[in-house]
This record gives C-alpha cells, sequence and structure tokens, in this order.
C-alpha cells in the first residue's frame, strides 16, 4: 500500500521543530485538555462503531493519546509528521505529510483526521489527498474546532501573531462541507460538542455539566469542536449504444424537396434515437 516518494519528499518530513502539533499536544496535557480530549474519545467512538472496512488511516496525532479503541477495522494505520524522537509518536507507524500522503490511490476504507485540517497550511490539498487513497463509498472523518464557538472567539482575541505560532487554523464545518462537495464526497452527518467556556481551570465539574445539557439543547451548533463524517461518491458511467430505427416520413406522397441532395435522402430514410 506504500507509495513510492518523490526525490526529496523525505527531506521536509524529517526535520526536527517542523511538527505544528507541538502547542496542542501542550495544551492536551493540560485539565482543560484532558476533559476535551474524552468528550472526543466518546464522539469518535460513536462514529468508528458504524464504519467497516479493511484499513483505516489517522492522520496526525494532535495528542499521546488512542483515538482508535472502538474501530472494528483491524488494520490500523497510525501517521505522524515526524519520527518518533521525541516520544510523541510514539503510536505512529507511517510518516509523511498530510498533503503528499505516501498511500496508494484507492486503498483505504475509513480516513481519520483528528484536527489535520486545523494544523495545515493548505486544507484542500489534505482533502484532495484523502479522496485520492479512499475507496469509492470509503468514509472520512474530521475532527475539528469550531471558530463560531466561544473557544473559538477566544482564539480569535489572542491576535493573528499568537495564532500563527500556535498553529492553529479553524475553519467551519460549512466552509469543509463545501470542499468535500467540490470532491465528489458526500457529507453524512455533522455533531457539535463541548459546549463548555473556555477556562483556565476546570473546575466545578457539575456546574459546567450543565452548559453541556443547555449547549446541546438551545446552541446545537456553538460547540467547540465538531465531527463530520462523509462518504466518497463515485459515479459509474455505463455507455449505451445508440440505436437506429427507420424514420416515418414527414412529407406527403408525391411531394418532393428541390435540390436534397444524399444527405437529404439519408436524413430521411434514418434517424437516431437518442433515449
Amino acid at each position: 500500500m506504500m507509495n513510492p516518494r518523490r526525490k526529496g519528499q523525505g527531506a521536509d518530513v524529517t526535520r526536527d521543530g517542523d511538527d505544528p502539533t507541538r502547542a496542542l499536544r501542550a495544551w492536551y496535557e493540560t485539565s482543560p485538555g484532558t476533559r476535551f480530549h474524552e468528550a472526543e474519545v466518546q464522539v469518535i467512538d460513536e462514529a468508528l462503531a458504524n464504519l467497516f472496512g479493511y484499513h483505516l488511516l489517522q492522520v496526525g496525532s494532535p495528542s499521546c493519546r488512542d483515538l482508535l479503541s472502538a474501530t472494528r477495522i483491524r488494520h490500523v494505520i497510525r501517521m505522524a509528521r515526524t519520527p518518533d524522537r521525541t516520544g510523541e509518536n510514539q503510536m505512529a507507524g507511517l510518516y509523511g505529510l498530510p498533503e503528499m500522503i505516501p498511500i496508494l490511490s484507492d486503498s483505504i476504507d475509513v480516513v481519520l483526521l483528528p484536527h489535520t485540517l486545523d494544523l495545515s497550511d493548505d486544507a484542500h490539498s489534505v482533502l484532495r489527498e484523502v479522496d485520492r487513497v479512499l475507496i469509492p463509498e470509503g468514509h472520512v472523518v474530521i475532527l475539528g474546532f469550531n471558530p463560531w464557538s466561544l473557544w473559538g472567539v477566544r482564539q480569535l482575541l489572542r491576535g493573528r501573531r499568537r495564532r500563527e505560532r500556535d498553529g492553529i487554523h479553524a475553519r467551519s464545518c460549512v466552509r469543509i462541507q463545501d470542499w468535500l462537495a467540490l470532491l465528489g464526497i458526500e457529507t453524512c452527518g455533522i455533531r457539535h460538542f463541548y459546549f463548555r467556556p473556555p477556562l483556565a481551570r476546570d473546575g466545578g465539574g457539575n456546574r459546567l455539566a450543565v452548559c453541556e445539557r443547555l449547549g446541546e439543547r438551545f446552541f446545537p451548533k456553538l460547540g467547540s469542536a465538531y465531527l463530520l463524517v462523509a462518504k466518497k461518491r463515485v459515479t459509474t458511467l455505463t455507455p449505451i449504444k445508440p440505436r437506429w430505427r427507420q424514420s416515418k416520413p414527414i412529407l406527403a406522397e408525391g411531394v418532393t424537396v428541390k435540390g436534397a441532395g444524399r444527405m437529404g435522402r439519408q436524413a430521411d430514410s434514418f434517424e437516431r434515437n437518442d433515449f
């Protein structure tokens, strides 16, 4: 299933310090990050439990924890940007850029993108690669931050320089849906989750749990993150041979058309039935 890499492609993958997920991994180790990860695992488990196939590819690893415990697919491939030099990508078995996935075309049943688009400067190229490696009727599961949430507004207020340093490019699920539609990938479902406010210390678990219930009921699209499941649709064209039949005469008996040549007589004799 490996795709031969082009010359020079591997050089950009193995450089130290190029992994934009470091700041996000550090946040996952905090108390709010741990709670957020627990919510992510729950929605991912529910989505993967209904997806089947032979091969599952996870592109990117924003946290050091397992996200695939609920999958029923036996062959799992975890891909990271850089080799395991600091212990952060210890579960990864494949290294490469999300914009150039080293996998053969039409070979993966399910692709999981855990904040991969949020951490990419060229999310559209990542989706094109996903479309290439997915088999027809294969699924892609996208986990992303919602820019139109309290967490998204907080990130916006931090300033452009801070966002560029963190490497987070939150994109709305509406934009992701549009990009998927251009590739012929149909959205099957979207779920917004985690409605808690962006607190530095995630205390008062019972009080904050009320935010979850209120958000799911009254503000379902304002969750801090979303999970999108889509399916690659492929339309098969079946060639239909043209059927020819003898046409009925359109001129009265004895009437001729002056100047009708060979092509005119042929047109009077036969016509193509296109349907």
